[in-house]
């Protein structure tokens, strides 16, 4: 898996699960959702993402998007 996919799919896992808690637990957990959506739009921007930091250093591959 590359670390396109690995970021994708850990925001995808990120809302899912901020949704659920804001469902059962508290409504603040929408920011959390919010700060998810936020990351994505600038990283689609600019091309930065604090993951795939941490990525690269497990060692996953890049994908055509983050190099």
């Amino acid at each position: 898996m590359t670390i396109d996919r690995m970021v994708l799919a850990w925001a995808g896992v990120m809302v899912l699960a901020s949704v659920l808690l804001a469902v059962i637990h508290s409504g603040y957990w929408l920011f959390l959702t919010a700060f998810v959506g936020a990351n994505l739009l600038q990283s689609s921007v600019t091309g930065f993402c604090p993951l795939v930091f941490v990525l690269k250093k497990i060692g996953v591959k890049p994908g055509a998007a983050f190099r």
